[in-house]
């Protein structure tokens, strides 16, 4: 008899012990849920249309560059890459498809979001140092990958690299980078690309986008 009644209080103590789990595990999921609805949003705005990161790096503070030596140029001379580790582009969160008519497509804008040569020039220097290049400053470009006047991140490591430019400035002139950056910026405002398709064409292969927009 006692042992029957050890059975059923063991059995019944085992069927608490698993509602008690059981809660514990629902518990648990609704928890977990609840996080990722929280989370995913939020990480979900910290990217643009184009699949750059949104960065809103100080233009007023200098900013960290990657190791020296740690990245490596596609290419040579005016139709060199960024390394695509090292600078695959950042977007500025302030500029979007709703507000390009009073960001990038009203005149001088992006002269109240440029950093000031006190901050780019110390990480121009830091930047070559990154590219392993020790040739003369003049020879380069401190160049955002995915321009401002397209929506580019304003000081953000990952948006800005040496570009090589030409070896001397005698008059007029605007590198094949340049050039494409103009375009692409006029075809937004005209409504002809999206703020996203020229973000995406210039971050990604700016190359093959000279040679089809240029």
């Amino acid at each position: 008899m006692s042992s029957s009644v050890s059975s059923r209080a063991a059995r019944s103590l085992l069927r608490k012990l698993v509602r008690v789990l059981a809660r514990t595990i629902l518990g648990l999921s609704a928890a977990v849920a609840v996080v990722l609805l929280l989370i995913l949003p939020a990480a979900a705005s910290r990217t643009a249309p184009s699949g750059l990161v949104y960065s809103s790096a100080s233009g007023r503070a200098v900013q960290r560059q990657p190791a020296a030596g740690s990245c490596h140029m596609l290419g040579s001379g005016l139709y060199a890459r960024p390394d695509p580790h090292c600078t695959p582009g950042a977007a500025n969160p302030a500029v979007t498809q709703s507000t390009i008519g009073s960001t990038i497509c009203r005149r001088g804008w992006t002269a109240t979001v440029r950093p000031p040569e006190s901050i780019t020039a110390p990480e121009k220097i830091a930047s070559m140092r990154s590219y392993g290049l020790r040739r003369p400053l003049s020879e380069y470009e401190y160049d955002h990958d995915v321009p401002l006047e397209l929506g580019g991140a304003v000081n953000e490591p990952r948006n800005l690299w040496p570009e090589p430019d030409y070896p001397s400035r005698t008059g007029f002139y605007l590198n094949p980078k340049d050039r494409l950056e103009s375009v692409l910026k006029h075809r937004v405002c005209r409504g002809e690309l999206s703020l996203a398709q020229a973000q995406h064409a210039i971050a990604s292969e700016w190359v093959a986008a000279y040679h089809r927009y240029g």
